[in-house]
């Protein structure tokens, strides 16, 4: 976890990696379209949030559920795009950007762990980091050179050709990680990562994601308050607003 003083060299010397300025988000009920704007909102899943993550914090995201944790995350990564307000990622507007410009977005600038890894069954574990260097067109040494890296980072030095079905639960989130940090990214985003291990093993991830934040900013979203305590700052929302923030 970064100490209190590099976090605060870094909100004054850098700009946020992620700034979210009055967004909204709302959506027809019983589908993930957005409203027309003649129509009558129903959901409100975010409601003028506000907040900007700078490199090299450690940031929870917590509420209980309903409360839009997964709906901001997904702004945040570029996943999906506020009804109203403003979202900035890496020093670019994603407002008004089409599909296929914000999925290049995503894959210049964000790691994603999701929850249930969706890692390749029939691929090794350092073929599964390595793909999305693929996208960038780097060579197949490279490649391999730098899955290999990670995976040696995230304490998985004797698992590289193991397929994700002969890994255990905690090995397979840990290639999950590998794959988010093998482009560099600025920010990675980690939805419950810990959500389906047991505890030492969640412990193990909340550290290896804590590691990775050093000049870059990790958003992870927990219910368990044992991962948000490792966190530098902590954002609770409840019915879509932010209630707390520090």
């Amino acid at each position: 976890m970064a100490d209190a003083a590099s976090i605060t060299s870094s909100k004054s010397t850098a700009p946020p990696v992620v700034s979210c300025q009055k967004v909204t988000r709302q959506y027809t009920r019983g589908s993930d379209s957005v409203f027309s704007r003649q129509s009558q909102p129903t959901v409100t899943a975010l409601d003028s949030v506000s907040v900007d993550i700078h490199p090299g914090e450690f940031v929870g995201i917590a509420g209980p559920s309903g409360s839009g944790k997964s709906t901001l995350l997904h702004l945040l990564a570029g996943l999906d795009t506020p009804t109203t307000g403003q979202i900035t990622l890496s020093g670019t507007d994603t407002t008004g950007l089409s599909e296929q410009r914000r999925a290049q977005l995503r894959l210049d600038h964000v790691g994603i762990v999701f929850q249930h890894f969706y890692l390749l069954p029939s691929i090794s574990a350092r073929a599964n980091v390595a793909l999305p260097l693929v996208e960038h067109g780097v060579g197949k040494r490279t490649r391999r050179k730098q899955a290999t890296a990670l995976l040696e980072q995230v304490g998985l030095a004797d698992r590289i050709g193991h397929k994700p079905g002969e890994l255990s639960g905690g090995e397979q989130q840990r290639v999950a990680i590998a794959r988010a940090l093998v482009t560099d990214p600025d920010v990675v985003i980690a939805d419950e990562p810990t959500g389906e291990l047991d505890t030492a093993t969640g412990e193990q991830i909340i550290a290896v994601l804590s590691e990775s934040a050093d000049d870059r900013a990790v958003i992870v979203a927990s219910h368990d308050e044992q991962v948000l305590e490792q966190t530098d700052r902590v954002i609770r929302l409840r019915d879509g607003q932010v209630v707390h923030d520090g």
